[in-house]
């Protein structure tokens, strides 16, 4: 109360005018990190539902670092490019990274985001072209992730590129569903090779009657359509459980862990002697 008092009689501080300034300069921002390649990815594990201490692959989440090496909130920015280029070479730079990892890492299976606006741009085939050829044992390694709304806009696109792609070796996921509206005839045409639950059903489904019949409808579909599916949001044991109980192959969600940039396969830096 004494704060806004303050704020009443004097006005918004220094710092809440330089936050205030910076959040309406916020594309700026995204739009000058990404040209100058100041991203990095953060991975989350994806676990088998039945053997829940065994990662099936890790979703790489772009992420995005302001000139102090602070990471912007997706949230605060991804809407706002959809529509415009830096969009489109965000997606370039997660497929980049993403190929890189799996180069490095061959042992893994990596999820890579993607926007249905970039999958025929030709810079991204170019990174796509050239991070096969350097190993093109990376294209069976190699999730992407398109979210139901996305997909949606441009559905004929989508469904001839896909068709290109997995003749590759390319699975493709379909993120968030059940967030957007579908039309199920494209679900038979799209031919994904993962459906991924939007959190929605999931959060509280070991006590939430409605979410329990929803999820079970929507694994019908995917086994329909043979899809493997993935619960997203799975915060605690005994959703994991119910979750496992009702027939989903994957869960991913904080309970498993939290997207890191520094994953377990890479080896914790020493730390540097005092002299």
């Amino acid at each position: 109360m004494a704060q806004r008092a303050v704020r009443k009689a004097f006005g918004p501080s220094p710092l809440d005018a330089a936050v205030q300034t910076r959040d309406q300069n916020i594309l700026s921002v995204v739009e000058d990190a990404v040209r100058h390649r100041e991203v990095r990815l953060a991975f989350q594990p994806v676990v088998q539902a039945q053997r829940q201490d065994h990662v099936a692959f890790y979703e790489g989440l772009i992420r995005v670092t302001d000139p102090t090496g602070r990471i912007i909130p997706a949230g605060q920015f991804i809407e706002s490019i959809e529509e415009r280029e830096t969009g489109r070479l965000l997606d370039c730079l997660a497929l980049e990274h993403g190929l890189r990892t799996l180069l490095h890492n061959p042992d893994i299976r990596l999820a890579i985001n993607l926007s249905a606006r970039s999958i025929g741009y030709p810079k991204w085939r170019k990174v796509l072209e050239r991070g096969l050829a350097r190993d093109p044992s990376a294209a069976e390694r190699l999730i992407l992730e398109i979210t139901e709304a996305s997909a949606m806009l441009v559905p004929e696109l989508v469904v001839q590129a896909m068709r290109d792609l997995q003749k590759l070796g390319i699975s493709f996921a379909l993120d968030d569903f059940g967030a957007g509206y579908t039309a199920l005839r494209y679900l038979k045409e799209f031919q994904f090779d993962i459906l991924k639950i939007d959190g929605q059903f999931i959060r509280g489904i070991a006590t939430d009657p409605d979410n329990h019949v929803l999820t079970r409808a929507i694994i019908a579909i995917a086994q329909q359509f043979d899809m493997f599916t993935v619960a997203e949001f799975v915060e605690n044991a005994p959703d994991a459980y119910a979750l496992g109980e009702l027939g989903v192959d994957f869960l991913q969600g904080y309970y498993f862990g939290a997207p890191t940039v520094h994953p377990p396969w890479r080896t914790p830096p020493q730390s540097r002697a005092v002299h």
